[in-house]
């Protein structure tokens, strides 16, 4: 944003400006004094209404002079991660932003719970510290931003030390009336005026602690001014020829208001001139936050509601292509393959010769170096005892300890002696040579820690430096325990402090650590110590071949490993870190880094040592409290060298003022740890260019580059006065992602500004090798892993033989594959090359390394992109952290971040969707998803840093629980397989040709036939069977009603029946008027009345309907279908019991319906006691005998006529294949109301004389055991039930299963237990469920399924006899191109599939092709068409639709059988001959049914089932308790039940939207997150995704959430 300012001010005006900003981010002034002096200051070079300042942008001021103001301009950022710190940078950032400006992407907010926006924003809020920023906001923390990486630990981000941050907060945390202004202007001209005015009045509402409500009355008012004002601004800037496209900061449009002029909307970005007044009248009345007007969804189809407009919005968003469309290619009939990265023929690749390996100076040994660390220990501390070794400071810089040459040695002296002597007893001393011990020790006393590792190389015994474990779940502590459990740590050796510090149980034991071994704490504290007899000497030898420590190494995936460093290695490095950095005995040093490890432990522990050095120890806290304190320091001591990161010198800058006596001239040597990060040139340039005038030399900044494997890799030497200045090379990041090197591009936006880290070590040689395969030296212009071959190095990772070969025992080899050196070399893990004069450059590290799409970058240079997207605005202390997860065969980036506590919804949505271009435009790569977390939140190291694996951990667990979260899948995943292109149809020649050629058979298959006619089989109605039985055996029990006690609540003899149902039809016939064949309705709760009603019609001549009565606490909603079937069955009555009849009446019927249209209303509790005249036999067996009303599960009602012909068929065909006889007993725990339920409620038991005992399913909420309990009172042999009521046995029941066995519950009768469906069966339910009740006797091949559907209610049953229901395993992929292709279970990609039970008697089954109408073969998958006695005879509509019905119920195939009558079932299935041989000693042929055809979605040309998208998505996470999806205009729209928290709802984005990647290759375009219950099922326990999908589109869910992918 430099490079727009709205009026070019003159220069003192701009001098007093920046010093203004500087009083500011110190605290010297208070937010309020600013604003007022700055007004006042700029006040006149502004025409315009007063408080309106149009450059409030933080980055907007022209410097006066480029040294010092360059530097105030950035410090306002104090906030930010300096390490990522270039101001090249941001102005790279700034213009990618401004060229995706012209091509604005229209993004949806995505909408959430109100709740939620509260919790999270406000949880984390703490009040901006306005008044003084010293010790405030700004250094409160342990801050670290970026790559977390473990170097980096102790980094804590940019916090701004006098006071940056404190005040930095309170910037944004009021809501200042000028920003506010200028965010709505710069809204409007960047968009239509309509959008932005929305998105402003959304987002006035941000929380800056107060005043949110009066932010959104602000909005209403300003709505009517702002255009005007805008206007008069456009002007002003074409005056000036500003151009008005790099409008970073105004709110992406809300594009939730849509208008139908559709000459405002600047949908591809056409500007829209407008005259002053135009807009505001359209603006007046965009109502707040989305309710979109009219507006037309892909399919022309006008929709009104906020969710269609996000999605359309989506979808809009989406046909603009992003990416090159993928390439064409011929798909494999089977295999769906993955788009693979084709690399580009165009990208640049490495043209240079081979590199040589570069031989470092060599080691000159200096006479009295000593032959080892202890050898110099002793030296030193018995020849000059008093030189000091160490000053430690305390908290306020004050020297608090001088540990002399003589204390260390006599302290360490005395812990060796301990070690070997005082642990354990005599016999078995718990420590001898060559252990390893833990050294836990705190950052602020190096002098305990230093005496300590002396001890151990005294003792020679291993020391292993640690963090000290905080709590015991700190992020990464159980590897640490792994790695100690490793190498058989038992000792932890500690300070006194530390030591009390440590958390204890309460019976003051210290507890053992998550994953540690067990471990005795021993104080190393000399007053716990005992004194070594005079006789005992430490046994002092040369530096030789044994381990001297093991540095902790943390990797890329959290686990930590121990590298070993060996006695000669240390002394070696120390050797050649003394020549390169010239030490010389008692040099002042002054050192800031942890002296635990690194390049702290090798200066300032050992390498000091070695050289009687004395070092000045800064402990982090001291730091925190004083970023200045180091330099401080460095004058006090005129130290010679001091040892610091590119963040303290930052921080020195931030809080540094005009220091009088400050003097930086006897520095002869800064040394930058993190210098071979590419990202810490701007501190190391800025702080030279304030600190010049102090006295310090440009020549004085050495950075160094390191790592735990290699130690130092290389280190710039103090340069002589006068010698060449350092290397810079500014390298193209588009060449260094394809791992070449280009000096800057044309693309001047994209490069990457490295300097050297000096030469090769002395004793060194060194090279760069291939990352891939060969360790092949790299080409001159090439970026290779950096390998180092010298003693200096560490010699393994700690008991991992094999990890150490490929990275200690490297063998680099040239082109013709011979190996360039004898000896083995050490892999740095740095990228990087050696430049020209054999200068080192680092290019990031291979722990950062992201491989998306065959393309590399590092994730400190997109950490660096992101923080340099406003990173004061929004990102907590610059603390974000970049890693990449494998989905679907690549890498995908996920940036997450901490947002600050006062940041809106708005701001937080407009960052991210800025990041994602901002990423886009320099690295070219998309960023797969961004998520927002409330400040504090990620992991951390112990050092404060952010814990980069444990949160990429958290991430994949769904356990983060972000506050927002953007996915953009969309533009990311350019590998999915190729959409389907459907084959040319086949002609009946070459079917019939291909299935003989192939031996195959047609598909079809039939149940056994039906056989002799026994006694009541002669009857051909219902009603004359009923009164055969009255007659013949009047007092055998048919029904037996349970109640939710299990007792008895009413039973039904033959002759009750025939006597009650006499009496409904004399009712029918006086009271109801009705004639022969009129329709009545049955409204009745499941039980008796219902089969009397039924059987009364019957009589009458009648034909009924049963309907289900609306559900008294859900009246609105059950009602309407109630009313619907009545009309749309054209009853002229409505029979029901007392209780309802009121229900019917009431006043919230009323509310829902119109209650004075209903037919007249028959109450049947109270019957006439005469009976009709005479029974009504009806005359042709076709005409109707009931009709059957379902709804399915895409919401459609559909009404099927059963004639008296099909209805005594059906009886028939499951008498036979259940073996149904007057004795038998039969529970059935279903609803009565439709389908085979109903048959098997009324009909059944009246034509085949068995008893039913009734278990109405809304009984089992009451007590979920009374079906299992009845079957086994009963003794029951067959039973029957839904889905619903197996769920709730199997939830409800489950951990009751010892307390029902107790009480006798037994179901080893049982020999079939059937699940009425209409769908693929649900093969995980069944099999719980039997595995659950094994227990109880249940045999596992009792239960299986039954299969029906409108056109024939039962087409499948599983009987008694024939064959186990057999189960097979497809393979999912196929199945989606309807091919069937049988796997082994367990293998990818597999889904078990059950046999829908046996086909009935008297059914026939052909599979279909649903397109062309043809015959499939065997194993096909098709249309599953069925010929039976009991199909349904058509639909029953008012509309009379007869072309559907035609189709459905008399289809012919187009070839082979064209003369039988087949009726379509909707479903897909295929049909296998098994093995098995039925009753009849055939074949058996078994069914399968895979799902409806209407219920599947085609998506990129393929077919899929709903139900198995949502298998894999509740797999997913555990709080994930339901999920059911559909599409809407070619979007799936994924809605999940979250069972836990609602913070934990923005953790399932990212996982439902993998998982479906992964194992679908869809991607997921909505993500819905709603509380437990809210998508609707319906009796049957069907998933009404019709229902939902409505529900969403009106926005009737109140979901938690709504992510919209992008």
């Amino acid at each position: 944003m430099a490079d727009r300012d709205p009026v070019p001010l003159p220069a003192e005006v701009r001098a007093k400006l920046a010093e203004l900003e500087l009083e500011l981010s110190e605290g010297d002034i208070t937010q309020k004094g600013y604003e007022k002096k700055r007004s006042k200051l700029i006040g006149a070079y502004f025409p315009q209404s007063p408080g309106m300042d149009p450059s409030t942008g933080q980055e907007r001021r022209t410097p006066v002079t480029p040294s010092s103001s360059r530097y105030h301009r950035r410090r306002s950022s104090g906030s930010r991660d300096e390490r990522y710190r270039s101001d090249v940078h941001t102005e790279a950032v700034q213009a990618a932003l401004a060229k995706h400006k012209e091509r604005k992407m229209a993004v949806p907010m995505p909408s959430k719970r109100r709740s939620l926006v509260v919790q999270t924003s406000m949880d984390a809020y703490t009040p901006p510290d306005t008044s003084s920023g010293s010790e405030g906001e700004g250094r409160g923390d342990e801050d670290e931003g970026g790559d977390g990486e473990e170097e980096d630990e102790e980094d804590g981000g940019g916090g701004g030390g006098g006071g940056g941050g404190g005040t930095s907060s309170s910037r944004e945390g009021s809501i200042s009336m000028e920003h506010w202004i200028s965010r709505a202007i710069h809204g409007t001209s960047s968009t239509t005026t309509t959008s932005s005015t929305a998105s402003s009045s959304s987002s006035s509402t941000r929380s800056g602690g107060s005043g949110a409500a009066a932010g959104g009355r602000l909005a209403d008012v300003l709505a009517q001014h702002v255009h005007i004002s805008a206007h008069h601004l456009r002007r002003h800037h074409h005056h000036h020829h500003h151009r008005h496209k790099t409008e970073n900061h105004s709110a992406p449009p809300d594009v939730t208001s849509y208008t139908n002029n559709t000459a405002n909307a600047t949908a591809d970005g056409i500007q829209v001139e407008r005259a002053p007044g135009a807009g505001t009248a359209a603006q007046r009345q965009t109502p707040k936050y989305g309710n979109a007007e009219l507006m037309e969804t892909g399919d022309g189809v006008p929709v009104s509601s906020r969710v269609s407009a996000k999605i359309q919005q989506l979808v809009n968003t989406l046909k603009r292509p992003k990416r090159p469309p993928l390439r064409e290619f011929f798909v494999d009939d089977f295999e769906e393959l993955l788009e693979v990265q084709q690399p580009d023929p165009n990208q640049p690749k490495a043209e240079g010769a081979q590199m040589a390996a570069m031989q470092g100076e060599q080691l000159g040994v200096v006479t009295n170096w000593p032959p080892s660390l202890e050898a110099a220990l002793q030296r030193w501390g018995t020849i000059s005892p008093k030189a000091p070794c160490l000053t430690t400071m305390d908290t306020n810089g004050k020297p608090l300890y001088v540990l002399t040459y003589g204390k260390l040695w006599s302290r360490s002296v005395k812990v060796a002696y301990n070690l070997l002597h005082k642990l354990g007893t005599k016999q078995e001393p718990l420590v001898k040579p060559g252990d390893r011990v833990a050294l836990v020790f705190p950052n602020n006393d190096p002098a305990a820690f230093m005496t300590a590792f002396y001890g151990c190389l005294l003792a020679e015994v291993v020391p292993v430096p640690i963090e000290v474990p905080l709590t015991r779940k700190d992020a990464g502590s159980q590897q640490i325990g792994f790695l100690l459990g490793s190498c058989g740590v038992t000792v932890a050796l500690t300070s006194d402090a530390c030591h009390k510090g440590l958390p204890k149980s309460p019976t003051g034991e210290i507890p053992q650590f998550k994953g540690w071994p067990k471990v005795l704490w021993f104080v190393a504290e000399s007053k716990h110590l005992s004194k070594p007899p005079r006789d005992w000497f430490p046994h002092i030898k040369d530096a030789n071949q044994d381990t001297a420590y093991i540095e902790y190494k943390t990797c890329k995936d959290g686990s930590v490993l121990g590298v070993t460093v060996m006695r000669i290695a240390t002394l070696t490095h120390c050797q050649a870190l003394t020549q390169s950095c010239s030490y010389t005995e008692a040099e002042t040093i002054v050192n800031v880094l942890d002296f635990k490890k690194d390049v702290g432990l090798w200066h300032a522990i050992l390498t000091s040592v070695m050289n009687m050095m004395h070092v000045i120890s800064i402990p982090y806290a001291l730091m925190k409290v004083n970023p200045l304190s180091w330099i401080q320091k460095v004058c006090q001591y005129k130290a010679k060298v001091a040892c610091v990161k590119s963040r303290d010198m930052h921080w020195a800058l931030v809080a540094h003022r005009e220091q009088r006596d400050v003097n930086l001239s006897s520095l002869r040597m800064l040394v930058v740890a993190d210098g071979s990060n590419p990202w810490s040139i701007s501190s190391c340039d800025a702080f030279l260019n304030v600190f010049q005038t102090k006295g310090l030399k440009p020549e004085v900044i050495c950075p160094c580059a390191s790592s735990p494997e290699a130690l130092t890799v290389a280190i710039r030497r103090p340069a002589e006065e006068g010698s060449t200045p350092p290397g810079r090379g500014v390298l193209s990041m588009q060449g260094l992602s394809h791992g070449v090197i280009r000096v800057d591009s044309e693309e001047k936006l994209s490069v990457l500004t490295l300097q050297d880290v000096g030469s090769v070590m002395p004793g060194g040689m060194m090279c760069a090798v291939r990352l891939e395969g060969v360790p092949q030296l790299c080409k001159t212009d090439e970026i290779g892993e950096l390998c180092v071959c010298t003693v200096a190095t560490g010699t393994s990772y700690y008991g991992l033989a094999g990890m150490t070969k490929n990275t200690f025992e490297v063998f680099p080899v040239c082109s013709n594959g011979t190996p360039i050196s004898e000896f083995p070399f050490t892999r740095t893990g740095l990228l990087g090359f050696i430049g020209p004069a054999g200068l080192i450059f680092v290019a990031g590290k291979m722990d950062g390394l992201m491989v998306v799409g065959g393309r590399r970058h590092n994730a400190d240079d997109i950490v660096a992109t992101a923080l340099a997207v406003e990173p004061m605005k929004f990102v907590y202390r610059g603390r974000i952290a970049v890693f990449s997860i494998t989905v679907l065969h690549d890498e995908r980036i996920v940036v997450a971040a901490e947002q600050r506590p006062d940041s809106t919804e708005e701001d937080s949505f407009q960052w991210m969707s800025r990041v994602l271009q901002a990423i886009d435009g320099i690295h070219q790569v998309g960023v797969y998803c961004l998520a927002l977390v409330p400040s504090n939140t990620l992991p951390k190291t112990p050092l404060g840093g952010i814990h980069l694996s444990e949160t990429k951990q958290l991430f994949l667990e769904g356990a983060l629980h972000p506050c927002n979260v953007l996915m953009c899948p969309h533009t990311c995943v350019t590998n999915l397989p190729k959409p389907r292109q459907k084959q040319p149809e086949i002609g009946p020649a070459s079917v019939m040709v291909g299935n003989l050629v192939s031996g195959k058979r047609i598909a079809q298959a039939s149940g056994r036939d039906l056989g002799q006619i026994e006694d009541n089989d002669q009857f051909l109605f219902l009603s004359e069977v009923l009164q055969w039985r009255a007659q013949t055996t009047p007092d055998h029990v048919l029904y037996t009603l349970l109640n939710s006690r299990g007792t008895i609540a009413s039973s039904l003899t033959c002759v009750q029946l025939h006597k009650r149902a006499e009496k409904i039809a004399a009712m029918l016939g006086e009271r109801g008027h009705l004639q022969d064949g009129d329709h009545v309705a049955l409204v009745y709760p499941p039980g008796i009345d219902l089969i009397v009603a039924f059987y009364g019609c019957l009589y009458a001549g009648c034909v009924p309907i049963t309907v289900r009565p609306p559900h008294p606490q859900n009246i609105a909603t059950t009602l309407p279908t109630v009313k619907m079937i009545v009309e749309v069955s054209r009853s002229v009555c409505v029979m029901t019991t007392q209780v309802i009849n009121k229900l019917l009446r009431s006043k919230e019927a009323s509310a829902a319906v119109d209650v004075r249209s209903w037919p007249p209303v028959l109450d049947t509790d109270d019957l006439p006691k005469k009976k009709p005249p005479l029974l009504h036999k009806p005359s042709n067996p076709d005409t109707l005998a009931y009709l059957d009303f379902s709804v399915s599960t895409t919401g459609m009602l559909a009404g099927v006529k059963m004639s008296h012909t099909a209805t005594s068929a059906f009886c028939r065909s499951i008498k036979l294949q259940c073996e149904l006889y007057p004795s038998r007993e039969v529970a059935i725990c279903l609803d009565p109301y439709c389908g085979l339920g109903f048959v098997l409620w009324c009909l059944c038991s009246v034509y085949s004389g068995h008893q039913s005992i009734l278990i109405p399913p809304s009984e089992l909420e009451v007590n979920p055991a009374l079906w299992l309990s009845a079957v086994s009172q009963y003794k029951v042999r067959d039973t029957f039930c839904s889905y619903s009521v197996m769920e709730l046995c199997t939830k409800g029941l489950g951990l009751q299963t010892d307390s029902l066995k107790s009480r006798g519950l037994d179901l080893s009768r049982v020999r079939t237990c059937v699940v009425v469906a209409e769908e693929r069966p649900r093969i995980a339910l069944t099999q719980s469920f039997s595995k659950l009740f094994k227990d109880l006797g249940l045999h596992p091949r009792a239960v299986s399924t039954s299969f029906g559907c409108r056109v024939n209610l039962a087409i499948c049953l599983q009987g008694t006899s024939g064959p186990d229901p057999t189960t097979v395993f497809v393979d999912m992929r196929a199945l989606r191109h309807d091919r069937v292709r049988l796997v082994e279970r367990g293998s990818p990609h597999s889904l078990p599939l059950m046999e829908s039970g046996k086909i009935l008697p008297g059914v026939r089954i052909i599979i279909a092709n649903p397109e062309t109408k043809g015959p499939m073969g065997e194993s096909h998958l098709g249309e599953i068409w069925v010929h039976s006695g009991h199909n349904a005879s058509g639909y029953f509509t008012v509309y009379g639709d007869e072309a559907l019905q035609s189709d459905h119920f008399n289809s012919r195939l187009s070839f082979g059988d064209t003369q039988t009558v087949w009726a379509r079932t909707g479903y897909l299935g295929f049909l296998r001959r098994t093995e098995l041989t039925d009753a009849s000693g055939e074949r058996h042929d078994a069914l399968y049914v895979v799902g409806a055809l209407e219920e599947a979605m085609e998506l990129r040309g393929m077919r899929y089932h709903p139900i198995d998208i949502e298998t894999s998505v509740i797999r997913t996470h555990k709080s994930i308790t339901e999920c059911a999806v559909f599409t809407w205009t070619n979007l799936l729209v994924v809605v999940v039940e979250l069972d836990g928290s609602e913070q934990e709802a923005l953790d399932l984005v990212p996982l439902v939207t993998n998982v479906v990647l992964e194992e679908h290759y869809l991607i997921v375009g909505v993500v819905v997150v709603v509380d437990i219950g809210v998508i609707p099922i319906n009796s049957r326990g069907e998933k009404q995704r019709m229902h939902l999908r409505d529900g969403f589109l009106a926005d009737q869910l109140d979901p938690i959430y709504v992510a919209y992918n992008m």
